[in-house]
């Protein structure tokens, strides 16, 4: 009987799983949470009944991935939940930069702007199903359809700062630094338009949803299927060395690359355990929930119906903000994301009262507290947000790392996102997935594709391990 153990019960450990026990292993899941998720985690706070998700919030990565549509997760209880508009992002004169799922209609808004909104992603939107594999996985490999992913791809180098000089409208130039802003980079770097763009092509493709029930409702019918194939998770079981892992014929490991370089030792290829261990960390998340009695009092009408909302004001001030915190310094308005799940899932409000997600930009390892800069920052589009705080819990970057190890210094993408780690992965190879060390993987966001609930890294590397334990 081929056994194998998955360290983390993140999206992709537990796509990992799956994927090895529908290949027919005996599988065992770790995880040193007493709950599973990693950063799908959901749970109730502020106002009894009111549904907050820990971290990962808005899911246009995972709705079309192919790990997600193949299994069937729907089987298992996942129901994706779309809002009116996808984004929005507000300028202080009272206008704003609309994305809704149609290219057509999104251009429409953009005025002037429309047509080249069209001409960015008009076909690849069309076409995404023919690149979406070769998008979703490790970019050094000979893709399916070659001019398709061409097109896609030509724009996703540019730094994002040159592709904005395409829109003529400071609306369409703040939307377009918003979604890049993703990237948790200075956007006038190389490849910073890479994360931009793969997410506003999937969601004009698939749209930004949430979960029903909150995110924690993706790994749930990720754990539903991997118990239907026979395979179990246990909680509360922390792995910090080779001393805690059981014995298997493959083990995948669902954390930061420096986790792994501790618990592996020199199990490691030298090379590689130098690698994990110089591993680049990004800029950290401070987080802040809310309950807001009404909803948030947004200026601009678009921004009431909208799923998630850009806080940040020009295309030049988000620039500088990230320049900021990538120099580590605090930006005085830093670029704030805010998350209204609850417009497409109703459930998650108490009546009147409804969950508003949202976080800053700051720099690594940030020690302040940045409640009261993310919420002037909403109530400088939103004036009278104040007022309507029924209660707020506020996360730091050092708690953030303390829910999930593999955020530290709150840096909830696992790593830098800069050129070398975007395209490689946490070490220079053809093989990201494989650590050097015979049977042992790693499947963490550290991996291509990268950060979502899109369950891909695991997926990816549970193949290489299948494909290696054939070999053998």
């Amino acid at each position: 009987m081929t056994t194998a153990t998955v360290v983390g019960s993140g999206p992709n450990g537990l796509a990992a799983a799956v994927t090895l026990a529908r290949a027919g292993l005996t599988v065992t899941v770790l995880e040193a949470a007493d709950e599973i998720g990693g950063g799908t985690r959901s749970f109730e706070a502020i106002v009894p009944g009111l549904l907050h998700d820990h971290c990962s919030a808005i899911h246009p990565m995972a709705v079309g991935s192919p790990f997600v549509t193949g299994f069937g997760l729907e089987r298992h209880g996942l129901r994706w939940r779309l809002p009116e508009i996808d984004c929005v992002h507000p300028l202080d004169d009272g206008r704003a930069g609309v994305l809704r799922r149609s290219v057509d209609d999104t251009a429409a808004g953009l005025g002037a702007d429309g047509r080249v909104w069209k001409a960015l992603f008009g076909r690849p939107a069309d076409r995404f199903e023919a690149i979406e594999d070769a998008v979703m996985g490790p970019l050094l490999r000979l893709p399916d359809h070659p001019l398709a992913l061409a097109r896609f791809g030509a724009p996703t180098v540019l730094p994002a700062a040159v592709l904005a000089r395409a829109f003529r409208t400071p609306q369409a130039r703040a939307l377009w630094g918003g979604v890049a802003a993703h990237a948790f980079r200075p956007l006038h770097l190389p490849l910073t338009s890479a994360i931009g763009v793969g997410i506003i092509t999937a969601g004009h493709r698939h749209g930004w949803a949430v979960a029903e029930g909150g995110s924690r409702a993706v790994t749930a019918a990720m754990a539903a299927l991997l118990r239907e194939l026979g395979g179990t998770v246990e909680t509360g079981v922390p792995v910090r060395g080779r001393a805690d892992l059981p014995p298997a014929d493959i083990t995948v490991f669902d954390l930061a690359p420096e986790a792994v370089a501790d618990i592996l030792g020199d199990r490691l290829p030298a090379r590689v355990r130098r690698a994990y261990r110089a591993f680049r960390r990004g800029p950290g998340a401070f987080k802040v929930d809310f309950a807001v009695e009404g909803g948030v009092p947004w200026t601009n009408p678009d921004a009431r119906r909208a799923g998630t909302v850009h806080v940040g004001g020009t295309f030049a001030e988000i620039a500088a903000a990230e320049r900021d915190i990538h120099a580590g310094r605090m930006p005085e308005r830093p670029f704030v994301l805010v998350a209204q799940q609850y417009l497409a899932d109703p459930q998650r409000s108490v009546g009147n009262i409804h969950p508003v997600w949202s976080y800053a930009h700051v720099p690594h390892g940030y020690t302040g507290d940045a409640t009261e800069a993310v919420i002037t920052q909403i109530e400088r589009f939103a004036p009278g947000f104040r007022d309507r705080i029924v209660g707020y819990r506020a996360e730091t970057t050092d708690g953030l790392a303390r829910f999930n190890a593999n955020f530290t210094g709150g840096d909830i993408l696992t790593g830098a996102k800069d050129v070398r780690q975007l395209v490689f992965g946490p070490r220079i190879t053809l093989s990201p997935y494989a650590t050097g060390a015979p049977g042992y993987y790693l499947c963490s966001a550290a991996t291509p594709p990268g950060p979502g609930a899109h369950g891909m890294c695991g997926f990816h590397a549970a193949r290489a391990a299948l494909r290696d334990l054939a070999a053998t």
